[in-house]
């Protein structure tokens, strides 16, 4: 089943243990392969104000293979 990108934002963010991790608020897409790479837990405009973008960026993003289950919330893998 399909899932449009404007589906994913404002969708909250929990591990398959249960664990609250956070709301989509952008999405980085690997337009490359034609996939989503990650899920922003902030907006990327606001992560590249700061001057350690790398490190913003590693901390506020899941990355998209990760995704278990879309429904309601999404659901991610545990590392």
């Amino acid at each position: 089943m399909a899932i449009s990108l404007s589906e994913l934002y404002g969708k909250q963010i929990i591990t398959n243990g249960g664990q609250k991790v956070g709301i989509v608020e952008d999405i980085i897409l690997d337009v490359e392969n034609k996939k989503v790479a990650n899920l922003l837990l902030k907006k990327f405009e606001e992560l590249t104000r700061t001057q350690s973008t790398p490190a913003a960026l590693a901390k506020n993003s899941i990355k998209y293979d990760r995704v278990d289950q879309i429904s309601e919330i999404i659901i991610i893998k545990t590392k």
